[in-house]
């Protein structure tokens, strides 16, 4: 039962190209999955694995207090272990199949207003190297909407400041263009001309932003950078990693922008996706028109 998980993690590694952050959900699902099936299902080979088990394995879960989408995603998880196990004919048949997928409530991502978003980036300007990197990682991914993941994997040659727009590659291995505005090119400018250097030292590498020793900025690094910037600037907000990306799309719709054309630059595969935003401005609309209509 562990080879077929180590196979299958080899699987959606090489030939799917998931993040590593994904890889590790899907690691830790199936981990879960097979220990459950082991101590309480008596299970030692997937053979033996019943729809039956795989719904009393749901309803443990949702004993345990976990959430619908919780639930959803280890069903969709447990679902692509089991048709890529038919797939490579180590089982005749695929016993998730009929389960009907838990639905999960869509919870309205969480976004800054302008002001706040104004208050952020005012926080981190200054002129030490950190800051000015600070700057222009916080411009960057307000200006693309793209995941922190994304930004701290992003190269030199990725970047094309005279022509206005950045390759990214996301999801999948899937490459997308994205435009960039005036500001963010004149902020990433300042941070090749005056920080990277300072910040680099003796190292030689082609990642963009780096750290204070000179190495690739990781995702958790920056998730401690924005979390002080908020603190600092009186931000109350529960904020993640996403929030900038979730209020570049907000911002852009309440805007005018084409529902498509968010899609591209977020790389949505489905637009479902991004119809969650038009729900966030609808909301918005709402409060404001509770809040300053007489008659609300």
């Amino acid at each position: 039962m562990d080879k077929m998980i180590t196979d299958f993690i080899d699987y959606i590694r090489i030939e799917r190209g998931l993040s590593e952050n994904t890889i590790l959900s899907y690691r830790r699902d199936l981990i879960a999955y097979q220990r459950y099936l082991q101590k309480v299902e008596q299970i030692t080979s997937y053979q033996a694995v019943k729809r039956d088990s795989i719904r009393q394995y749901l309803f443990f879960l949702k004993e345990q207090g976990k959430a619908a989408s919780t639930l959803a995603r280890t069903l969709s998880t447990i679902r692509a272990f089991h048709q890529y196990q038919v797939r490579e004919r180590h089982l005749d048949h695929d016993p998730s199949d009929l389960i009907e997928m838990p639905k999960a409530s869509k919870r309205l991502p969480k976004i800054l207003a302008l002001e706040e978003v104004e208050a952020l980036l005012e926080m981190a300007d200054g002129t030490k190297p950190i800051q000015i990197r600070n700057k222009a990682m916080l411009e960057l991914l307000y200006a693309t909407g793209m995941r922190v993941t994304e930004m701290t994997q992003l190269s030199l040659s990725d970047i094309h400041l005279s022509m206005g727009f950045i390759r990214c590659i996301g999801k999948g291995n899937k490459e997308r263009i994205i435009p960039l505005g005036n500001t963010a090119v004149k902020e990433i400018e300042r941070y090749l001309d005056k920080a990277r250097g300072h910040l680099l030292k003796k190292n030689q590498h082609d990642s963009l932003f780096v750290n204070h020793y000179g190495r690739p900025l990781t995702r958790q690094g920056f998730w401690k950078i924005l979390k002080q910037l908020t603190k600092d600037a009186g931000i109350t907000k529960e904020l993640s990693p996403h929030t900038l990306r979730h209020s570049f799309a907000t911002h852009l719709l309440e805007n005018g922008a084409d529902l498509r054309a968010v899609q591209e630059m977020l790389g949505h595969v489905d637009i479902s996706t991004t119809q969650i935003y038009t729900h966030v401005t609808k909301t918005r609309l709402k409060d404001v028109y509770s809040q300053f209509h007489p008659r609300a």
